[in-house]
C-alpha cells in the first residue's frame, strides 16, 4: 500500500498553467541593431513587422517533459511511502527484582531436590530460581545479591540471560557473612526509581534473620509501599535455629503484608518450584501491545525519473538542433 505524508502537496500540480493562463508572459528590454535597409529586407523575405516582444514557442517535446518533471517533483514533495503489514509487539507492563541471600548461612546443606539429596541451600535455590528466570522472556529482571552488604549485580533488563549468567556466578560469602535484608530492600527501591512501569515487583529470598542492615526490615518495607513496590518474601532454612542460622519468618511475613505481597516457606525444591508458581498466579505478567506497520520511503524514485527525462530532454534538443544546423 503507497500512501502520502504530505498529500496536500497535489494542490500544486496545476500550478503552472495557472501561471500560463493567467499572468502575463515575461519582458525586458534587450540590445537590438538598427541599420537603414531594414524595410529592403523585409520586403525579399515577406514578412509583416510587429511591434512588441517576441515570445518563444516551444515544441511539443519542451511542453511533454517539462509536465513530466513537474508533476514527478510534485509526487517527491508529497513524500510518497509503501506501508508494510501491521507488526505487533508484546512489552512487558512489569518489573522485577530479585533479592537472594547469599549470606555464610546459605552453605547449609539441608535443602533437597526431587531425588531427596542434600543440596547447598545455595545451589538448591539457584536451580529453581533459573528455571524461573528462563520462563520471564520479555519481562525487565534485576539482580540483587545480598549478605552483610547488598549488591546490585545487574539493573533491570531484558536480557534475561545475562542474569542467569551472574546468578551462576554468585557463591556464599561474596557478599559477606552477615544477612541485612533492610538494605536489600532499599537498594530494590532505589532500582525502581529508574522505572516507569506501574507493575513493581520484589522476590526477597533469605535464610536468616537481619543482623547487618543500616535500616531495619520494617522501615525498608513501608517506604517500598510507598513506592508502589510489591514485595513477595520466601523463607529457607531453619525457623528453629539460633543466630545466623535462625530465618526470621515473622519480620518476613510482616515485609509481605505490609506491601500488599505474601510470604512463603520452602523446605525443598519442590516446594520453591511450586512458590515460584504460585507467584505467577498471584502476580500475573500485564503485557503492552504495540502495533506498527513499517514504513519504506519511495521519494527517490520520482527525483530520479524526473532527472533522466530533464537530461534525456536536453540532450534530444540538443541532437535535433545540431541536425537542423548541419542541414
Amino acid at each position: 500500500m503507497i500512501s502520502f505524508v504530505f498529500p496536500w502537496a497535489f494542490l500544486a500540480l496545476p500550478l503552472p498553467w495557472l501561471i500560463w493562463r493567467f499572468v502575463p508572459a515575461h519582458k525586458e528590454t534587450v540590445p537590438a541593431i538598427r541599420f537603414p535597409f531594414f524595410r529592403q529586407v523585409i520586403a525579399e523575405a515577406k514578412l509583416t513587422p510587429a511591434k512588441g516582444a517576441v515570445i518563444m514557442r516551444r515544441n511539443w517535446l519542451q511542453i511533454i517533459a517539462a509536465s513530466l518533471i513537474w508533476i514527478l517533483l510534485v509526487i517527491a514533495i508529497s513524500q510518497p511511502e509503501r506501508l508494510g503489514a501491521p507488526i505487533e509487539t508484546s512489552k512487558s507492563a512489569r518489573d522485577l527484582i530479585l533479592a537472594i541471600d547469599i549470606s555464610g548461612s546459605m552453605d547449609t546443606r539441608d535443602f533437597t531436590d526431587a531425588s531427596n539429596e542434600n543440596l547447598q541451600r545455595l545451589a538448591g535455590v539457584r536451580d529453581v530460581v533459573r528455571a524461573f528466570v528462563e520462563g520471564r522472556e520479555g519481562d525487565r529482571m534485576a539482580l540483587i545479591v545480598f549478605g552483610s552488604k547488598a549488591y546490585l549485580q545487574s539493573p533491570l533488563t531484558e536480557d534475561t540471560g545475562t542474569i542467569v549468567e551472574l546468578l551462576d556466578q554468585t557463591e556464599v560469602g561474596m557478599a559477606g557473612p552477615h544477612t541485612a535484608i533492610g538494605d536489600a530492600i532499599g537498594l530494590s527501591i532505589r532500582t525502581f526509581e529508574a522505572s516507569e512501569i506501574e507493575q513493581r515487583l520484589l522476590i526477597l529470598l533469605s535464610d536468616g534473620a537481619d543482623t547487618a542492615s543500616r535500616m531495619s526490615p520494617l522501615n525498608a518495607a513501608e517506604i517500598a509501599r510507598g513506592a508502589g513496590v510489591e514485595i513477595f518474601t520466601i523463607a529457607v532454612g531453619d525457623p528453629d535455629g539460633t543466630g545466623e542460622n535462625r530465618v526470621d519468618v515473622a519480620a518476613l511475613q510482616d515485609i509481605a503484608n505490609r506491601t500488599s505481597g505474601s510470604y512463603f516457606f520452602a523446605a525443598d525444591q519442590a516446594a520453591l518450584d511450586e512458590i515460584y508458581a504460585r507467584i505467577d498466579e498471584l502476580a500475573p505478567r500485564l503485557t503492552e501491545t504495540q502495533s506498527f506497520r513499517p514504513r519504506q520511503t519511495l521519494h527517490h524514485i520520482p527525483l530520479i525519473l524526473a532527472m533522466f527525462i530533464g537530461i534525456g530532454s536536453v540532450a534530444l534538443l540538443q541532437l535535433t538542433s545540431h541536425r537542423k544546423t548541419s542541414v
